[in-house]
């Protein structure tokens, strides 16, 4: 099983992104401009995805563009469990499942219905908070949806 499939980034990379994407505070109007800025870059691409943001219990943001479907906010919701679990993207958990020479599926134990370690939720960490919250993109493949979140959180960190 190859771990780092070609043009995926490797743990250490996706470590150092969410050491990096750490935000100095997130408010209300914090997640409506990352959302809106998601929703600029993926029309830019014609990418039909959905993209959702919460803090704590609290869903902030959410948005569905054409070409997604029902099915994406299924996604967004197994994805966001897991970094709701881990504290840490979900791509980098599925990773590093599969640097052990194994899949999320078989090696966590937990309900492929209810969790999903493919790439698209990233941790909302605020500087001296921890994990607040989680942005997820549903609708590329995973590695797309973990590249679209990271582009966003470093044009919005700025």
């Amino acid at each position: 099983m190859n771990p780092n499939p070609a043009g995926a980034p490797g743990i250490p990379e996706l470590e150092e992104q969410e050491r990096r994407l750490v935000l100095p505070h997130f408010t209300y109007d914090d997640a409506w401009a990352l959302g809106t800025l998601l929703v600029e870059l993926a029309r830019e691409r014609g990418a039909p995805v959905a993209i959702d943001i919460r803090r704590g219990g609290q869903q902030l943001f959410h948005a569905a563009l054409p070409g997604s479907a029902p099915d994406n906010d299924a996604w967004i919701d197994r994805k966001r469990r897991v970094v709701e679990r881990y504290g840490c993207s979900s791509y980098l958990v599925g990773s590093r499942f599969r640097a052990k020479g194994t899949t999320f599926e078989e090696g966590s134990r937990l309900d492929p219905d209810v969790y999903a370690a493919h790439g698209g939720a990233f941790p909302i960490a605020v500087e001296g908070a921890g994990v607040i919250g989680t942005v997820v993109v549903s609708g590329l493949p995973q590695i797309e949806d973990h590249a679209l979140v990271v582009e966003a959180l470093e044009r919005f960190k700025g």
